[in-house]
Order: C-alpha cells, then structure tokens, then sequence
C-alpha cells in the first residue's frame, strides 16, 4: 500500500512534540498516513539529546519513526517568523510545551491561527488552558500523583506508588492525537481550524472508575491501598498467584468463571463448599481461596497454568516480564512489534500502531532522521525559501 492510501495521507503536521506524550500523537498520525515534521531546537529534543545508548534513545527511536525532522529556533525572531510561513502551509501543530511556552513568543495559537484559519492547533499540558492550576509544570509522576491513581496503587501497609509505566503521558498523547482527528473532521464541516485543549489529568480520571464505585460504596471513604486484589474487595479470585516459575493473574467475573477455575484445578467440589458459593461467599473467605489457587498454579510452570485455564474459559494470563514481551508472539504477529536496526543497541523491536483498519496496513517503519535533516528541504518547499536565504538563518542560528 503506498503513502498515498493511507487515512491522512493528505495531512500535514508540524510536531513540535517532547519526550512522549507530544511525541506519540504524533506517531500515530504519522502511522495513518500524515506527513509528520518533527521541529526541534537546534540542539535536538529532549531524548535525542542523551545518546545513541542511554535508556532514552529507545523511546526516541520509537515514537519518532515515520517523521521528517527539521530545525527551528522559536526563541529567534527569524525562527519565529519561519514557524508563520510554514503554518500557512499545513493542517495541524501539535505540541506538549510547558503551559505559555509558544504565546511567550508570539507563536501560540491565537497567532497561528490567526494566519492560517484552517489550523489545527493542538496542545497537551499537564492541567489544561484552563482553571487554577492551568499554569502548573506536569508530567507522568506528579500526574500520578494528582489524580488519586498514585494513592490507591501499592500494598496496604506501604507508601503510594507509581505505576512504572508512563500512562499519563501515553493517555496524553492518545487523547491528543483524538481530539485532532475530532478536529479535523469538524473542519470537514465548517472549513474552520479549531484549538484543541488536553489536559492529562482530564484523561487520567476515568481510569479510577473501578475504585471510586468502591469509594462510593464504603459511603465516600477511601479504603486501604489492595495490592493485586480488587480495589474494593469485591471479587474474588481477583489476583496475581505464584507459578512454579513467575507469577500468573487469575480474575472470575462470573458464576460461570469460577466454576471453570475449579475444572481447570480439578476441584470442582469447591463450587458447593458454602466458603466459595457465591461472589459474596468468596469474598468473605478470600484468603483461603487465594490459598487453594495459590497451591495449584505454584505447582506448574506459568505457561502450562495459562493454558490449562484458557482451554477451561479462565480468564488468566502470565505475569510477563520485559523479555518475554519483546518475543510475544501475539505482538509479533500482528507486527506490532518489528525488529529492526538500531545504531546504539543492535537490534531493538520498534511499533507499529496500534490503531488498525480492514484494508490498510500500517505504513513501513523508518529509521528516525538524524537532527535538522530535512530542514532544507521543507523550507524550500513550505516557505519558500532559497539556498542564500537558508544559509543565512543558518548563520544567525535561526535553524
């Protein structure tokens, strides 16, 4: 399939996106189709700044696959003045600044849409273009932390917690890249641009939906953090159990799933054991359940545990560490994981999107660009600038 076929292969970004929520939404428009620019300082990004083998590099070769990558000093008033001629020439900005870092320069999205009434401008922060904490710094940690997500992660007796992964900011970037696609099919309409306003706490909230029923429930009490037991204690079996070599999660939703369980274990008689009758039942008795499960799953390997419950309609799956998901066959299938080349760590699987529709494929991963490589190119093209012209915002390090 070529670029041409793609959902947006008409689309044109500019994505002056950092570190991954800007980045990601930018990945996925690039991965349907757009034609994404990547504008960046002339010292490069955030990630890319830190080397070819720094634990950053791999998030940088990930979500900047697909993109051209121009230079662009908006500090200067003749980057500044290079940023309003390629707008007048393109569909989307998006960008994930600290709050007022492109109205500082005469950039933000009054100015630009003011030049181009088509526009799409899009930003994330951490807190929105609006209410008190609007002009707030954020990012994945302190996103954690403000939403509530942090307060109910962890063990009982233990601190909060963060979730290792970056959620926030990958939420960020999802609903970002939603709300230009939101965007662009209202211009569609009304031929006029829109200004799209993310903020990161609004997409986290929906995610505590399962623990504030059970804050509701306990009459607006907040109860102990549960580790990997439901947040309300209200399912059961509902957790994470030892395998002869890892760990397995096990949750029954239904009548029907726990019966499954006790035939996937051979102990179909716990069914009528007046311990584990019902839901409720089960919950009462919760740790003496967890008990029974815990003495079968430890007793095989977590592959053979996930198959036996799979073939019984179990809901269940292995606790995966990092090098059994670079080798999921599942992903792999489906390519979105792909192998390929990269200059500091050999080979690394890189993504495809995960976004998907009947007929069209993904288009080919790419390597990333090296800093500022089609700037020429795209100036020529986009602004019209000439080689003397090019040379001097060069000189002036305005690109």
């Amino acid at each position: 399939m070529s670029q041409s076929d793609q959902p947006l292969a008409d689309i044109t970004v500019l994505d002056f996106g950092q570190v991954y929520n800007g980045p990601y939404c930018g990945f996925l428009l690039a991965q349907a189709g757009a034609r994404v620019i990547k504008v960046e300082s002339r010292i490069g990004e955030t990630l890319r700044t830190r080397g070819a083998a720094a634990p950053s590099s791999y998030p940088f070769a990930l979500l900047n696959t697909n993109k051209q990558c121009i230079t662009l000093n908006i500090q200067s008033r003749d980057g500044q003045a290079l940023l309003k001629k390629l707008v007048q020439h393109v569909d989307v900005v998006t960008e994930n600044f600290a709050p007022g870092t492109m109205d500082k320069y005469g950039i933000g999205a009054d100015a630009l849409c003011a030049l181009n009434p088509r526009l799409i401008y899009a930003a994330s922060t951490g807190y929105g273009a609006s209410g008190p904490y609007r002009d707030y710094l954020g990012m994945d940690i302190t996103l954690q932390a403000m939403s509530g997500v942090m307060s109910v992660t962890g063990e009982g007796d233990g601190p909060p917690l963060k979730t290792a992964a970056a959620f926030a900011d990958f939420l960020g970037g999802t609903h970002l890249y939603a709300g230009v696609l939101t965007a662009l099919h209202q211009r569609t309409r009304t031929s006029k641009g829109s200004v799209v306003d993310i903020s990161m706490q609004d997409c986290v909230f929906p995610t505590l939906a399962t623990a504030l029923g059970s804050f509701f429930v306990a009459g607006g009490k907040q109860g102990p953090r549960r580790g990997n037991k439901h947040p309300g204690l209200a399912l059961a079996p509902y957790n994470v159990y030892p395998a002869k070599d890892g760990y397995v999660a096990i949750i029954c939703i239904r009548e029907g799933h726990f019966r499954n369980l006790c035939e996937a274990i051979a102990q179909p008689a716990l069914v009528e054991d007046e311990r584990f009758a019902t839901n409720a039942a089960r919950c009462k008795n919760m740790m003496a359940l967890d008990a029974v499960i815990g003495v079968w799953t430890q007793s095989l390997p977590k592959w053979e545990v996930f198959a036996k419950t799979q073939a019984h309609g179990v809901i269940c799956a292995p606790v995966n560490d990092l090098a059994d998901v670079i080798r999921d066959p599942q992903l792999l299938s489906r390519e979105t994981l792909k192998w390929r080349p990269h200059k500091g760590f050999g080979e690394i699987p890189q993504m495809h999107t995960p976004l998907r529709f009947r007929g069209f494929n993904p288009p080919e991963l790419t390597d990333v660009p090296a800093l500022g490589t089609d700037t020429d190119r795209i100036l020529k093209e986009l602004a019209g600038v000439d080689d003397a012209e090019i040379a001097r915002l060069r000189a002036v390090e305005a690109i």
